[in-house]
């Protein structure tokens, strides 16, 4: 799992195999008739390898945070491959290895969609590097690769098992190697032939993209030094803006210290980007900001009491637009990350916010906006990704729907230092492309900043750890795909008939232990 996973290993092909070998593990125990326990700590112990192997970089933002992330992602994986063994056991084999499918998917569709997210290692993340293979997630999304890489290791686990175990000959698993062989053929075939006619509408828009290379850990959130990295960030860009650009593209929190959105008119910040944005053909400037607004009355959990103030505040990590005619939009981060930007369950148990992780900047859970937002220029409209959100991509679709032409991310990738975190990063959003049939500027803080075009390919990309600037052309595109168009159908319907399978098998155990008695 590890080997196939892309920048630590990057051997896609293996996916298709690396879990016979935890499939062999349980039908092996099944058949002892060993403890179900068993199954369950040699589960823990693969996606407790899988997680490690593939995101050992998190620890790098903070140890311990990363540590909890692989204990528990690890859990939460392997309750899910117990389930499946418990179907498996008390309902029928054929079912319970149909049931795999259906829990899996259904995990990592519900693992989007609540507070303790990290869905970084969904299977379909694995084609994320070869995006030609995959163009049919503009109709699944993502979770369309987890069901393709399930499918074919469970044909080529039968195969096996019908052969080394069963004693059976290779002749008479032919129609399973033809099913396996048609999994494998008729998607990627699909795809290529997707690929390769598939032609953008010519709506070009020019885009500038500044990577101003500030070090996170030393320099980014020192307040004493925020002026000079905004006047960094605007020399970066004059060197490429020409009078045709229709959009500055700078990273997350390039504006460190916070803005009082109430007063933004009258902050220093946004009289020095305007009087910049005159010098530079008026382009509109897009650009990440930590910001802050007041409120009399508690209205979220992110609302804190003011010190020796009535009233409350929130804090937000922000895309901060200041358009063609200097009218500023604010929208802000939604997907937050657990730990950092957001704490998960501490709605319930307000004590968690006091363990928040310091990691620069605000710290403790984040306000977010009620929906999906775009910002608009004169001449066109986009989606304000920010990080973490460029994961999810049924969020993405939202912001597509409400008539994103362009998906516009910022991050700071820098915490997670040299290693295949930032790149894995970057590759995610080459399948959100695919998935919403958009293009794609990214502009990182330390790397990778890049374009990527509609079919998912990374048309221009900056190197890692330097200062630059980088400028292009994309094609707007205001067509809906079906998975824009409406959303995730796969993950919604597997988590409805799940919860009947769960039932079921339950009761198929109860029944068992009565019959025993």
């Amino acid at each position: 799992m590890v080997i196939s996973f892309p920048y630590s290993g990057s051997l896609t092909p293996v996916v298709f195999v690396s879990w016979v070998p935890l499939l062999f593990v349980e039908s092996y125990i099944s058949k002892k008739r060993y403890r179900s326990r068993k199954v369950f700590t040699h589960a823990y112990l693969t996606f407790l390898i899988y997680n490690i192997g593939s995101t050992w970089w998190v620890v790098n933002a903070d140890e311990g945070g990363g540590l909890l992330a692989f204990v528990l992602n690890s859990l939460l994986m392997a309750i899910t491959f117990y389930l499946f063994h418990l179907t498996k056991k008390y309902v029928g084999s054929k079912e319970g290895y149909l049931a795999l499918l259906i829990y899996w998917l259904s995990f990592e569709y519900l693992h989007y969609n609540w507070e303790a997210s990290w869905t970084w290692l969904t299977l379909g993340n694995t084609f994320s590097i070869q995006p030609s293979w995959v163009q049919w997630y503009s109709f699944t999304g993502v979770l369309g690769g987890s069901f393709w890489v399930l499918i074919i290791n469970l044909l080529v686990f039968r195969i096996y098992q019908n052969v080394l175990m069963k004693k059976e000959t290779w002749r008479i698993q032919t129609p399973l190697i033809w099913m396996a062989g048609f999994f494998v053929i008729v998607p990627l075939s699909i795809s290529l032939i997707t690929y390769f006619t598939y032609a953008e509408k010519e709506r070009p828009v020019e885009i500038v993209v500044v990577q101003p290379n500030i070090d996170p850990y030393n320099m980014k959130f020192d307040l004493s030094t925020a002026d000079d990295q905004l006047i960094h960030i605007m020399d970066l860009a004059k060197q490429k803006v020409t009078k045709n650009t229709d959009l500055i593209l700078a990273p997350e929190t390039a504006i460190s210290s916070p803005i009082y959105e109430g007063n933004v008119l009258t902050s220093r910040e946004y009289r020095f980007l305007k009087q910049k944005k005159v010098e530079l053909f008026d382009t509109p400037i897009c650009i990440g900001a930590s910001t802050l607004m007041d409120f009399e009355k508690k209205r979220s959990r992110a609302s804190r009491p003011i010190s020796g103030g009535p009233g409350f505040r929130e804090y937000y990590n922000t895309t901060m637009l200041i358009d063609d005619s200097d009218k500023v939009t604010f929208v802000h981060k939604s997907k937050l990350v657990p730990g950092v930007e957001a704490i998960p369950f501490s709605e319930t148990f307000p004590f968690l916010e006091d363990i928040a992780i310091q990691n620069g900047g605000t710290s403790g859970t984040l306000g977010v906006e009620e929906f999906p937002r775009t910002m608009k220029t004169n001449k066109f409209t986009f989606a304000p990704v920010v990080c973490y959100e460029s994961i999810y991509g049924e969020w993405v679709t939202e912001q597509c729907r409400a008539g994103a032409e362009l998906i516009c991310i910022t991050t700071n990738d820098g915490w997670w230092k040299d290693t295949p975190g930032y790149k894995q990063h970057l590759s995610f959003a080459r399948l959100r492309a695919v998935e919403c049939r958009r293009s794609v500027a990214r502009s990182a803080n330390t790397g990778t900043s890049a374009f990527i075009n509609q079919r998912g390919d990374v048309l221009q990309a900056t190197e890692w750890w330097e200062s630059v600037v980088i400028r292009a052309k994309l094609n707007l595109n205001s067509e809906n795909s079906f998975y824009t168009t409406y959303g995730n159908v796969m993950g919604r319907s597997f988590v409805f008939v799940s919860a009947l399978l769960i039932l079921f098998s339950f009761v198929k155990r109860f029944k068992l232990v009565r019959e025993k008695k």
